[in-house]
C-alpha cells in the first residue's frame, strides 16, 4: 500500500469524512479573491488584505512545505434549524480538527520523518481552493464547497508536509446546474452573482465579523438569527438529500445553542457570557456582538414580553452599541426607548 493510501486511511480512522492530496503552489482563485477584496466585498475584514501575498501561493506561508493533505469533517447538517448556525453549536471546532490533524501529522512523521503543520481556518491559506484541487468538491453558487456525497455542512482543514506526495485529481465538475435556490433564498440579497458574495450583506458576516452597528436597512431582513446563517445551505438540494448527523461526540451540539432565548442573551454580563460560550466558536462575536444581535432578533419578533429586557438594556447596558440596537428594537413595536 502506498504512503498516500495509508495516510488517507489514517485520516479516515481519525474521524475525518473526506481526505485528498494536492500539491502546494499558486492558488487558481487568487485573482478572483483579490478582485473580491478590491470590490470591497470583505467589509471590515481587513485582516484578509494584510495576507494577500501569502494566500496567493500556498507554498509561501510555511517555507519548505510541498504538499497538503486536505480533510473535511461533517458537523451535522441534519440538525434542526435555529437562530444559531449549526457549526457554532458545539465546542470550538478549531481545537477538534487541530487535535486530529496533529495526530495525523505525528503518524506521518513517525512513518517518514516528514515535517508537518496543520491549518484550520486561521492561517493565510485558501482552504476551499486546496480542497477543490484535492478532489473534495466543487464551488457552489453560494460559495461553499459541495461534495456530492456529503453536501456542504463540513469543516475543512489541511495538513502541510514537506513530503512529495502524489496528488489526487481536482474536482473540476460543476453539479449546480441551473439551480438558483441558494441565491433566491438569501433574505438580504447578499449574492451579487453566482459564486460572488457581498459579505457586507451576509447575515453570517453581520452577526459575527461586523464589529460596529448593523446597517439600518438590513436589520429587519435578518429575522431572529443571532449568530451565523444556514439559509443558503438549508435549501441546497445536495444538503437536503445527503446531509447527515455528525459522528464525532466532540461536535455534539449543546441543547442551549440551537435557538437560545434572545432576551436572556441580551442581559448576559461578560462573566456570564464567558461561562456559557467561552469554549465555543461564538467567542468571535464577543459579548457585545451577541447582545447586539439578540436585540435585533427581539425587535424583529415584536413580542411584548421582551420589552422589559430591551428597556433594561437601553438603560443599563455598559456598551453604547448594545444600547442603540436595543432602542431600535423597542421602536419596532411602538415602545418609546427609555433612556
Amino acid at each position: 500500500m502506498t504512503i498516500e493510501s495509508r495516510l488517507k486511511a489514517q485520516a479516515y480512522g481519525l474521524g475525518f469524512d473526506l481526505a485528498g492530496i494536492t500539491t502546494l503552489g499558486p492558488a487558481p482563485t487568487a485573482s478572483a479573491f483579490n478582485q473580491w477584496l478590491a470590490d470591497g466585498f470583505a467589509g471590515e475584514m481587513h485582516y484578509l488584505e494584510r495576507s494577500v501575498e501569502l494566500r496567493a501561493d500556498s507554498s509561501i506561508p510555511e517555507p519548505g512545505m510541498r504538499t497538503a493533505v486536505v480533510v473535511a469533517m461533517n458537523y451535522g447538517g441534519t440538525q434542526p434549524t435555529g437562530t444559531i448556525a449549526r457549526y457554532a453549536r458545539s465546542d470550538d471546532y478549531h481545537r477538534v480538527l487541530w487535535d486530529k490533524l496533529d495526530a495525523l501529522g505525528a503518524w506521518l512523521t513517525a512513518e517518514s520523518g516528514a515535517r508537518t503543520r496543520a491549518y484550520v481556518d486561521t492561517g493565510p491559506v485558501l482552504e476551499r481552493d486546496l480542497a477543490q484541487r484535492a478532489g473534495l468538491g466543487w464551488f457552489g453558487k453560494n460559495t461553499t464547497l459541495i461534495n456530492p456525497k456529503l453536501g456542504s455542512f463540513f469543516f475543512i482543514g489541511a495538513l502541510f508536509t514537506d513530503l512529495d506526495l502524489a496528488s489526487d485529481a481536482p474536482f473540476d465538475a460543476d453539479h449546480c446546474g441551473s439551480c438558483t435556490r441558494c441565491l433566491d433564498a438569501c433574505p438580504t440579497h447578499a449574492f451579487t452573482a453566482p459564486r460572488t458574495l457581498d459579505a457586507r450583506r451576509c447575515i453570517s458576516y453581520l452577526t459575527i465579523e461586523l464589529k460596529t452597528a448593523i446597517p439600518l436597512d438590513l436589520r429587519s431582513q435578518m429575522g431572529e438569527l443571532i449568530y451565523g446563517c444556514d439559509i443558503c445551505q438549508d435549501v441546497c438540494p445536495w444538503n437536503v438529500r445527503f446531509s447527515r448527523d455528525s459522528s464525532d461526540p466532540a461536535l455534539t451540539p449543546h441543547p442551549d445553542r440551537v435557538s437560545p432565548d434572545a432576551a436572556e442573551l441580551l442581559l448576559l454580563d461578560d462573566a456570564q457570557w464567558r461561562a456559557r460560550f467561552g469554549k465555543s466558536a461564538m467567542t468571535r462575536a464577543k459579548r457585545r456582538g451577541l447582545a447586539r444581535n439578540a436585540a435585533i432578533a427581539l425587535g424583529n419578533r415584536r413580542d411584548e414580553a421582551s420589552i422589559p429586557a430591551l428597556t433594561h438594556a437601553v438603560q443599563n447596558d455598559p456598551d453604547p452599541l448594545v444600547r442603540e440596537h436595543a432602542a431600535w428594537a423597542l421602536e419596532q413595536f411602538g415602545a418609546a426607548p427609555a433612556s
